[in-house]
């Protein structure tokens, strides 16, 4: 009997600790809500215009991939990435061994043909003048008509084979200049004024036609490369200005020109290249990936200022005050951005209320105290 009051007496301490720890977290979750003071922004219901993302990369308007036109050891190579060249500059060597003997040995023909073109000068010039006194003889009775015969024939044939040594002397000086060219060819040069964007062999490397060794981009204004559909290409017209968009540090937005469409499409992407000129700019690199948006019309859309908007990892989200004055955190589906704005594809209603530039703080359950009113997402951006 008293094991049985024991456990009833027991039972109901437990029931009353129970009974107040409950009315204690009752208390606790029902106590105060901390008030945060901040900047409030209203999204809107616009029209926004319409935009075709255009991606690609950074190229130099003129692009050079460099490799030998004779085969031989490479000596020296003089550049590396990064280097500025001016044209004409020599940018490697190679081993010219072979092509030097060739060019002695077509120096060495030219000058003998030469020589004996002079040989032959001289005979025509005596059999020639010869001619002229048998004429005169002939005039004179003094010679028979057969000497006359053997005389013009031999003025002839001193003319042919002059006439035939002065073409051999032509052949001769061609083999030259081609030796000559053949002895340039082992020295590699830059064709325009650039930089050297890529190094692809060392000294000691064979080289041979058709391999490359250095590339060199033209110097001056990049051109961002896009492909366009073929269902969006009719917008696009050269000399038409796009807003271009650089992933690149620091490359800050720009506005580019068409220069060149290409003019038939790519048959297994049913794409068409575009080339967009970009100003000059320090920041800008060859190879660069960027987006120009080329202008479609326009739509209806939620606007938000990009202030309003901050990341959690990988999740884009803002804190919307809920007609309680508490804030809620939303994550959201992020559009085309529109100068200061954004758009909102899910997430937010027009109409809503945003907290502008939370930052790191977590005001989620907290109450929000407008600082200045709450302004207009349009407003917000100016």
């Amino acid at each position: 009997m008293r094991k049985i009051r024991l456990g009833i007496v027991l039972s109901a301490a437990l029931a009353l600790t129970w009974t107040a720890g409950c009315h204690s977290a009752e208390k606790q979750k029902t106590g105060p809500v901390e008030t945060v003071d901040a900047r409030l922004v209203q999204s809107v219901a616009q029209q926004a215009p319409t935009e075709i993302r255009a991606t690609g990369t950074l190229h130099a308007r003129q692009s050079a991939m460099l490799s030998a036109q004779v085969v031989g050891r490479v000596l020296q190579v003089l550049v590396r990435e990064g280097d500025a060249v001016r044209a004409g500059q020599t940018l490697a060597v190679l081993d010219d061994a072979t092509e030097r003997a060739g060019m002695d040995q077509a120096s060495a023909a030219a000058k003998a043909a030469e020589s004996q073109q002079a040989a032959a000068q001289a005979d025509a010039t005596l059999a020639a003048s010869t001619l002229a006194r048998y004429k005169q003889l002939q005039a004179e009775k003094s010679v028979s008509p057969q000497e006359m015969d053997e005389m013009s024939q031999r003025a002839t044939s001193a003319t042919q084979r002059l006439q035939a040594l002065r073409e051999q002397v032509k052949a001769a000086r061609a083999q030259e200049a081609s030796a000559q060219a053949m002895l340039g060819y082992t020295h590699l040069r830059a064709p325009f004024a650039g930089v050297i964007t890529a190094r692809l062999a060392d000294p000691g490397a064979l080289a041979s036609p058709g391999v490359p060794l250095l590339q060199i981009d033209q110097a001056g204004p990049l051109q961002l490369e896009v492909t366009v559909d073929e269902s969006a290409i009719g917008l696009v017209h050269r000399g038409m200005k796009v807003p271009v968009t650089l992933d690149g540090a620091g490359a800050a937005n720009l506005t580019g020109v068409v220069a060149e469409i290409l003019p038939a499409a790519d048959p297994t992407s049913h794409t068409f290249l575009v080339k967009i000129d970009l100003g000059s700019s320090s920041t800008l690199r060859a190879g660069m990936y960027g987006s120009a948006a080329i202008a479609a019309g326009a739509h209806s859309a939620i606007l938000v200022p990009r202030s309003a908007v901050v990341q959690r990892g990988s999740l884009s989200c803002a804190y919307v005050r809920n007609t309680n004055g508490i804030a809620d955190l939303r994550y959201v589906t992020l559009g085309s951005v529109h100068g200061a704005q954004v758009e909102v594809l899910s997430g937010i209603a027009a109409g809503e209320t945003l907290v502008d530039e939370p930052g790191d703080r977590d005001l989620a359950g907290k109450r929000i105290a407008s600082q200045s009113g709450t302004v207009q997402s349009g407003e917000a951006q100016q």
